[in-house]
């Protein structure tokens, strides 16, 4: 038996933050209390259920350094991986593109390869990986790469993705422009090829890869999620499908009909923290405001995700509800039963937090009771 006791901490709860000690055994959380035997003082610091995150980015930053830079695979998911750790993060649904273009300003082929050393190397990883497939509908080849998987992968999550322009993310043609070409360097005649080819393929494809990424969520009995709704029309759309993750609503107006219809909304960490979307689109304070959002992804900053749940804590003045929507609540959403809460039985995935000049510093992180950061 091994046995783990932390005392003299801030215990956050699902639904209230107390002081109190925990003791981990065998993996486990098996008390909560007020325990005085000696073990780890905490000095007051925070103990939180490990956070979980949804949609992240950040694996292809780490294989991709720099443009045109192919970094060794397994070095990247190992870097990745303990970067996750040390931001906090216990659970990563890793998000893999799938749906390519091979011709002209298009991207590869890449989520069945990646995908493949992801659950080869999994067990030796710090912490919990699973899939999430982020289903392109403007592309040429996503019917072919959703047939190169199956039950057998684990997938969490699929995401119903279109990025043509003039709607949901890139709507405000004016920020796709400046996005696209920004990171692209392209000129004005590559720009005007580029959008009209996006715009073919989608009228192309669209509902054709829709229905094939709808159908494979449902057959691996992965959780389906919309991306980037506007209308309300939209979501009625994913409500149709069977939706229940809404990442990245763009309007009031979607947000509102997400909570409707029973879907959770999901908002950046990014736009949180920055006070609002690089896209121009709606802010995550004001669904924070309206009380309408319920999941936060650190997208493309994993150190983003405890610092926005600590800020939403203090937006709503209460600390457990700003750390449900990194914890409790993606946990119900994916149908995680062993983790995101303190409780006893639970998987003792958890952070110990101290707060300096009312911001975070991560002090610590445990996957299934041992240390891992």
């Amino acid at each position: 038996m091994t046995e783990t006791v932390f005392t003299n901490a801030t215990l956050v709860l699902q639904d209230e933050v107390r002081q109190g000690a925990l003791v981990i055994r065998d993996g486990l959380i098996a008390d909560l209390g007020t325990a005085t035997r000696s073990g780890i003082d905490c000095g007051g610091d925070l103990i939180a259920p490990g956070l979980i995150e949804l949609h992240t980015d950040n694996l292809e930053r780490h294989i991709q350094p720099r443009p045109g830079v192919d970094w060794p695979h397994a070095a990247a998911i190992a870097a990745h991986d303990a970067e996750l750790a040390g931001c906090g993060i216990t659970t990563v649904f890793d998000a893999l593109r799938v749906g390519s273009i091979a011709s002209g300003e298009g991207y590869k082929r890449y989520a069945r390869a990646l995908a493949t050393e992801i659950l080869a190397v999994r067990p030796h990883l710090r912490i919990s990986h699973r899939l999430h497939l982020r289903a392109e509908m403007c592309s040429e080849t996503l019917i072919d790469e959703l047939a190169e998987f199956g039950p057998e992968d684990d997938i969490g999550i699929v995401s119903l993705m279109d990025h043509t322009p003039g709607q949901r993310q890139f709507r405000d043609m004016e920020k796709f422009t400046a996005f696209v070409k920004g990171k692209r360097g392209m000129s004005d005649e590559a720009f005007q090829q580029h959008i009209s080819g996006l715009a073919a393929l989608q009228s192309r494809f669209g509902a054709m890869h829709q229905a094939a990424a709808v159908a494979a969520a449902h057959r691996w009995g992965a959780v389906l999620a919309s991306h980037d709704d506007t209308t309300r029309q939209q979501v009625e759309t994913s409500a149709r499908h069977g939706v229940q993750l809404a990442e990245f609503p763009t309007t009031l107006e979607a947000a509102k009909a997400n909570r409707a219809a029973g879907i959770h909304n999901i908002m950046g960490a990014p736009n949180l923290i920055r006070g609002g979307s690089h896209s121009g689109n709606v802010a995550a304070q004001e669904l924070a405001a309206a009380g309408l959002l319920d999941i936060i992804s650190s997208d493309y900053v994993p150190a983003a995700l405890l610092a926005s749940a600590m800020m939403l804590g203090g937006v709503w003045d209460d600390l457990a509800r700003g750390f449900a929507t990194v914890t409790a609540t993606p946990a119900k959403a994916l149908g995680l039963t062993d983790r995101g809460r303190l409780a006893p039985g639970l998987r003792a995935d958890l952070i110990r937090v101290a707060r300096l000049n009312g911001q975070p510093l991560m002090r610590g992180t445990w996957v299934a009771g041992l240390r891992v950061a």
